[in-house]
Formats: structure tokens, sequence, C-alpha cells
């Protein structure tokens, strides 16, 4: 986390002000050292990831009106004042209303760099809970593309960067990634977003529907053709029209297509008439169309039309860090849709969800949300965390993180998600148990955690 051992110090004692910070940065921490409150709090941010430590007694801006400031600003930052013996009243009545930790002088130096420690990891936590909460929002809208990882911000940047413009795009991904849901934000978000988004599986249809349901057709045009049909293409005039599974259309829809493209005008079935169509096209492959082999009979003058821009969708398996995430915000959406309440995760269902490969990727892991709170899903008592279900052989090291992180994940399990026991347990310092959480993508918060063990 950026910046994640910042501390604002503020004391109009100089010399004093010196000396600690000298303690602080000695003990691994960033120190900002104000001696007078109004420029700590002029370089105050919503994003400051450290904790404020303060004297209360200082001219203008005392560390209690300091206090008070930053708490109604953000009323978790941390703030801990450092008191003279006749402050400790209004100390401990700070502490009441909020204030972290109060130090009294003259104060041993491993007092204050294991309150200040303490802080730290509080603010962490905060800022990693937030974080977590803003993507569960932004799921409400970008499912399945909500994700911490660095892949997926680059996939939201990418999105929002051609959302507007005129291109066409070819989505590719695995089965259950998601493609359907980029075409449909690559929508949303542009200009044609007030135009008919107009979706066509070219697999689900038989050689002798596909074509009417493209381009449309007159009465008569062929056996059956009673009524006019206007097609997908005209119909997403002025939209966006998305093609999923392009590699399945037939050889001589994919001439045809071509034209559309090329000139932006459809020909219905049954007609000469010429019609313009104004439309951005999205399409989406299961398989790698530059590939000659994959591509199959898939035209290559098409492949080169559609690849103005592609946008690549990562397997699940390759982002494991957001499935702890997206697995709580599907069980959430599934209990509230049932009414019935997300019930404790088992370590059985934490190894299941970091050990298995999700080949069904997202969609997958939507069924398995649904199952888990209807409480259908049967899983084995112990299902071995490293074991890929490929048959693959990992490395060792990876091995390693994956019972790890069952051991933390059994752990928390067994302690109710009490940080304190829970470490105790585990017999590591606690920086590093909240080091390993973020590594191995634990949300402690879905272990039922008492409110004492959130410290």
């Amino acid at each position: 986390m950026r910046d994640a051992l910042s501390i604002f110090l503020i004391d109009d004692d100089k010399d004093l002000l010196r000396a600690t910070k000298q303690t602080l940065e000695l003990a691994g921490f960033k120190v900002s050292a104000f001696s007078v409150a109004s420029e700590a709090l002029g370089a105050l941010n919503a994003d400051f990831a450290g904790a404020i430590v303060s004297d209360i007694r200082m001219p203008q801006i005392d560390g209690l009106q300091l206090f008070d400031r930053v708490r109604k600003e953000d009323e978790d930052l941390p703030v801990i004042l450092i008191t003279g013996h006749g402050d400790i009243p209004m100390a401990v009545k700070a502490i009441q209303d909020g204030a972290y930790d109060f130090i009294t002088k003259p104060f041993a130096t491993d007092r204050l760099v294991q309150a200040v420690k303490r802080a730290v990891e509080k603010r962490g936590l905060v800022l990693e809970n937030r974080a977590l909460r803003r993507a569960a929002d932004q799921a409400r809208d970008d499912l399945p593309l909500i994700g911490q990882t660095p892949t997926m911000e680059r996939l939201r940047r990418t999105l929002r960067q051609i959302a507007d413009t005129e291109v066409d795009v070819l989505v590719t991904g695995e089965t259950g990634s998601g493609k359907e849901v980029v075409a449909s934000l690559l929508h949303r978000w542009s200009r044609r977003a007030s135009g008919n988004f107009v979706a066509l599986n070219c697999g689900a249809l038989p050689e002798t529907v596909i074509e009417s349901e493209l381009f449309g057709h007159e009465p008569g045009a062929f056996t059956g053709a009673q009524k006019k049909r206007v097609g997908r293409i005209e119909h997403a005039s002025g939209g966006t029209l998305f093609l999923d599974e392009i590699e399945s259309m037939p050889p001589s829809t994919q001439v045809h297509m071509l034209r559309v493209l090329e000139m932006r005008e459809v020909t219905p079935l049954g007609t000469n008439e010429v019609r313009p169509v104004d439309l951005r096209v999205v399409a989406a492959a299961k398989v790698d169309l530059g590939d000659r082999e994959q591509r199959g009979d898939f035209r290559e003058d098409l492949y080169y039309r559609l690849n103005v821009v592609t946008i690549s969708i990562p397997p699940l398996r390759e982002r494991r860090d957001d499935i702890p995430l997206l697995f709580g915000h599907f069980a959430e959406r599934a209990a509230s849709r049932f009414k019935r309440d997300v019930p404790a995760i088992s370590s059985a269902v934490q190894r299941h969800l970091q050990g298995h490969d999700w080949p069904g990727n997202v969609r997958e892991l939507s069924h398995f949300a649904e199952r888990f709170v209807l409480g259908v899903e049967q899983l084995p008592a112990s299902t071995p965390p490293s074991a890929p279900e490929t048959g693959e052989v990992l490395p060792l090291p990876e091995r390693l993180d994956r019972y790890e992180a069952s051991i933390i994940r059994e752990a928390l399990d067994a302690n109710g998600g009490d940080v304190r026991r829970t470490i105790a347990e585990l017999g590591i310092p606690r920086k590093t148990f909240y080091d390993k959480l973020q590594r191995h993508g634990i949300v402690r918060s879905q272990f039922a955690a008492s409110k004492s063990g959130q410290i």
C-alpha cells in the first residue's frame, strides 16, 4: 500500500520534534514533521495511509482541535496524542471521542513506536476495506470485471479509453470470462449508449437462420418468410452490434458480414435495396483468430477487419487474488435473491476457491456461490490445497504458498476471524500476519470477525 508507513508528527517544541522524528525514522517510518498544526492539516488528503502523532499543548491550533478537525474529515484516521501529566483527563476524553491513543511525557521510545505501529496497521485495514467496498460498488455495473489485480485494473482503464471511440473491437476470452459484459460496457460508456445494444450468438443459430437474423428479410424471401423482418444489423444502427462466438459464423455469412463492416450498409434477403447503417461492431471469440490452426475456416480478411482493437479477458485462474472478492459479491447477491443469510465460509470452501482452476471462469464461480448459499454444494472434507485438477505439477514455491494460505484460512476459521487468537495460534508477528493476508488475497472479514479482533 502506498505510503503505508507514513507519519505526520506535530509538535511546537522543535528540539522534541527533531528527536521524536529521528526515533520514528530509525523504526522504519517515513516522517513528515510540522511545528504548526495548520500545515499538517493542509498536507492531509483522503488517501493518507499512515497515522498522526501530535502534542496537545500548541499555539493557534492545539492537539485536541487538530484531532477534532481530522475526525470531521476522516473519523478512521488514527491520531495519537502526546500529553503532559496535567493533560491526561483531556486525553482520556479524546480517547472516548475516538482518538487512537495517548502517551504521557516523558515516554519510553518503545512505547511510542509500538503505538504508531498498531495505528498504521489499523489504518491499512481501514483503507483496504474501503477499497474492497469501492470495488464491490463498482461491481454492480461492471461484473464480472470486479477485481483489484493489475490485469483487471488495466482492462477497466483500457475499456474507458476506447469506449467512446468509433473503432470496432475484438474481445477474446474463455467461456464464462465476461465477453458480453465487456461489450455491454463499451456500449454503455460510449456516446452510442442511447442506441440499441443488439447481441447475437453466432454459434447458437443454424446456417439457414443466421443470415435472416443478421440481415433481415422481405416477405417471400424464402419459404416461411411471410412478414418483413428487420435484421439485427439494421436494428443496431445508431448503437452497438455484439457478435458472440464469431468464429462459428458460417463462411457464406462471413462474406456478407465483411461487406457490412467495409461499406456500413446492409441488403436484406429478398431485396436489392441497400440500406446504410451506423453501428459499431464488437465481436467475441473463444479462440485465437490470429492463429491459423485455431481460426480454421474463419476468413483471414474478416479477422483483420475486426481486429482494429483487441481486448483480452484473463481467465479467473490467472487472477486468483480477485476470487475472494468476486465470491463474496456473488454470495451476497445470491443471499438477497434467495432471501437467505450468507453461510459461514468453511476452510474446505476457502481451499476450493483458491485451489480450483475454474474452467468456467466467473460464470462457474457465480453458480458455485449460489449453490453455497442454498447449502447444496458438496465438497470433500479436505480438498488438497495445491493439487491442480489438470494434473499439472506446480513448482514447489507455489505449492508452499497455497499450503500456507490454507493454514491461515483454517486458523481464521477456527478462531472466528479473531486476529489476536489467530496470530497466537500461528505464532507470527502481527505485521507478518497482515502481509500474508494481502499476499494471499485473504479477506479477514469473511470469517465473521468480532469487533475486538479488528485492532
